[in-house]
C-alpha cells in the first residue's frame, strides 16, 4: 500500500512542477510518466487486497482451531465423568450383591444348623435364628453404606471434572474476543486506506479534468484570430 502513496504523491508532484501554457492556468505533464505512475497503482491495490484477505483467512483458521479444541477438551470431560459413574455405579452393584449372597448364605447355613439342632431344643433354635437375621440385616445395610459412598463419591468426581470446562469455555471466550478485535482493526484500517486512495483519485481525476478544459480553451483561443471559430473539444472529460 506504500507504493500506492508514493505513485499518488508522485503525480501531484508531476502537476505541481509541470511546466505551464501561457497564457492559462494549464499545464504540460509527460503523458508516459503519468501513466506508468497509474500503472503503479493499479498493479499495487490488488496486493493489499490479498493481504488484508490473508488477515481474514488467517482469523477464521484461529477461531475454528480455538472452537475444535474447546470442543474436544468438553467431550473428553464428559466421557471421563461417565466412565467413573459407570464404574462407581457398578462397584457399588457388586458390593451391594455380595452382601446379598453373603447374607442368603448365613441364612442357609443358620437354617441348616437350626434344623440340625431342633433336636436340642426349639429356644436355641430361635435364638440361633434372630442372631443370623441380625447379622444379615446388618451386612445388607452395611452394603447399602458401601453402595451410597461410592454413589456419592462418583458424583463428587463428575462435579469436579465438569467444572474444569469452565476453564476451557472462559479461553473460548478470550480467543473468540481476540479475533473479533483483530477483524474490528483491519476492517478499519481498509477503510482509511480506501478513503485515502479514494480521495487522492477524486484530486488526481479533477486535475485531469481540469487540465483538458483548459488545453481545449486555449486552442479555441489560438483559433479565434484566424476564422476557424469555435473547434469540438478532444476530450469531453466529465470527472
Amino acid at each position: 500500500m506504500y507504493r500506492v502513496f508514493e505513485a499518488l504523491d508522485e503525480l501531484v508532484t508531476i502537476v505541481e512542477e509541470a511546466r505551464g501554457v501561457p497564457m492559462t492556468s494549464s499545464c504540460v505533464v509527460p503523458r508516459g510518466d503519468m501513466l506508468e505512475l497509474l500503472d503503479d497503482v493499479r498493479d499495487a491495490l490488488p496486493r493489499e487486497v490479498d493481504d488484508a484477505q490473508d488477515v481474514l483467512d488467517k482469523r477464521d483458521e484461529v477461531l475454528q482451531k480455538a472452537r475444535s479444541e474447546a470442543h474436544e477438551t468438553v467431550t473428553h470431560a464428559n466421557q471421563e465423568a461417565e466412565t467413573t459413574v459407570a464404574q462407581a455405579s457398578d462397584e457399588a452393584q457388586r458390593l451391594l450383591s455380595d452382601a446379598q449372597a453373603r447374607a442368603e448364605q448365613i441364612m442357609a447355613d443358620a437354617h441348616a444348623e437350626a434344623e440340625r439342632m431342633i433336636a436340642a431344643g426349639q429356644a436355641e433354635y430361635q435364638n440361633l435364628v434372630e442372631r443370623s437375621r441380625s447379622e444379615s440385616e446388618r451386612m445388607i445395610q452395611a452394603g447399602r453404606e458401601a453402595y451410597d459412598r461410592a454413589i456419592e463419591d462418583a458424583r463428587h468426581e463428575q462435579a469436579r471434572l465438569v467444572s474444569q470446562t469452565e476453564v476451557v469455555q472462559a479461553a473460548h471466550a478470550e480467543s473468540a474476543r481476540i479475533v473479533d478485535q483483530a477483524h474490528v482493526e483491519a476492517d478499519q484500517q481498509r477503510t482509511e486506506c480506501d478513503a485515502y486512495v479514494d480521495g487522492k483519485l477524486a484530486e488526481f481525476s479533477e486535475l485531469l479534468s481540469t487540465t483538458l478544459r483548459t488545453v481545449d480553451s486555449g486552442r479555441n483561443h489560438l483559433r479565434a484570430p484566424a476564422g476557424l471559430g469555435q473547434r469540438t473539444p478532444l476530450y469531453d472529460y466529465q470527472p
